[in-house]
């Protein structure tokens, strides 16, 4: 049998210990798989461990369980009153508790920061039995309006961090990074432009820190936020090639003239909203208005400034080649996993979202 493609190898360190669907199962018809227990007890050891030798460490637990195909133990599975994804997230939730609680039984919880957040919004598209709700915002992954781009965070440290503070800081995941150093006492590296903020100030002080967010969708600055305001630039929701075969990225949630199906330009005369008073982008400020005329001065600037320090970037997924994924990855010898790959032959990515 000639393989398409191969399925994901999972990692212990540099070594792969088997693929999904393989030695990791995952029953797509059933929705029941064992991963996230296995990252849980691999993610428990590990602070285990380090806790013995006294070493500081830092632990980056991503388990996918809520990405399609949604999947959850048997323990949990139809416990949830969400079906699937609802056993998923029940399931993420009792991961995170035991985390928290073993920290505790260590006595290491004062001297530990954790950050729980998420990498982008529900994927709408999935549908209702493979994704979440993103609520009141619009649209969902792969969008730059706030379903797609707006997560919760929520950042926990007995006797640093006040339990029940409430912070209305405009952040980046970028900021972890410089937080993290931060809060480690290391200094970053001074060699490059770090885009990341360190929010130690928000965290302990529950300052505010006056900065601007900037969505991208590839190397298009889609929008500006600053404040309770944001600019689009550009709108786009999926391509109509997409939308026709019924992946839908804005599900029963359409904007004339701003879910756009073709990537429309608004740069001379942008659409700005007040995500306070319109969360859902749904209603933009009237061209006509003062208070247009003042958010569109204020951000031009903002925007001006960042188009002059940006230093631009070798782009990454402008070139595909089937060759280049894991066929044969380190540690596929032991267990006979490896994989010939097919001879390289790149070509241009086509990306219709």
């Amino acid at each position: 049998m000639v393989c398409v493609r191969p399925n994901i190898p999972v990692y212990n360190n540099s070594e792969m210990t088997g693929r999904y669907y393989e030695e990791f199962e995952i029953n797509v018809k059933t929705g029941e798989s064992n991963l996230t227990q296995i990252y849980l007890k691999e993610g428990l050891d590990f602070i285990s461990q380090q806790a013995m030798a006294q070493r500081p460490f830092f632990l980056y637990s991503a388990p996918d369980a809520t990405h399609s195909p949604v999947y959850a133990s048997e323990r949990f599975l139809g416990k949830s009153q969400r079906g699937r994804y609802g056993d998923a997230v029940m399931e993420l939730d009792d991961s995170i508790g035991q985390i928290l609680a073993h920290l505790v039984s260590l006595g290491i919880h004062n001297n530990t920061l954790v950050f729980f957040t998420s990498d982008n919004g529900a994927a709408v598209m999935s549908g209702p039995h493979q994704s979440g709700s993103n609520g009141p915002f619009l649209c969902g992954k792969e969008t730059t309006f706030e379903g797609g781009m707006r997560e919760p965070a929520i950042a926990w440290w007995p006797g640093r961090i006040p339990a029940g503070t409430v912070s209305h800081q405009l952040a980046s995941v970028m900021d972890l990074f410089s937080t993290s150093l931060s809060v480690a006492g290391v200094l970053p590296p001074n060699d490059r432009v770090i885009d990341g903020l360190d929010l130690s100030p928000v965290l302990f002080n529950n300052s505010l820190l006056d900065r601007p967010i900037f969505y991208y969708r590839g190397n298009q600055m889609m929008a500006v936020r600053i404040g309770q305001y944001k600019v689009h630039y550009w709108t786009w929701s999926n391509s109509w090639e997409e939308f026709n075969t019924g992946i839908n990225f804005c599900p029963g949630q359409e904007v004339p003239g701003v879910t756009t199906h073709t990537q429309e330009e608004h740069t001379m005369q942008p659409l700005i909203f007040h995500l306070g008073q319109d969360p859902g982008e749904r209603y933009p400020i009237s061209v006509q208005s003062e208070e247009y005329r003042d958010v569109h001065r204020q951000v031009t600037a903002v925007v001006e400034q960042h188009q002059k320090d940006l230093i631009p970037g070798m782009p990454q997924l402008n070139m595909c080649d089937l060759a280049v994924m894991n066929w044969s990855p380190p540690g596929c010898e032991q267990l006979g996993k490896c994989l010939k790959p097919p001879e390289s032959n790149p070509w241009k990515c086509v990306w219709p979202h």
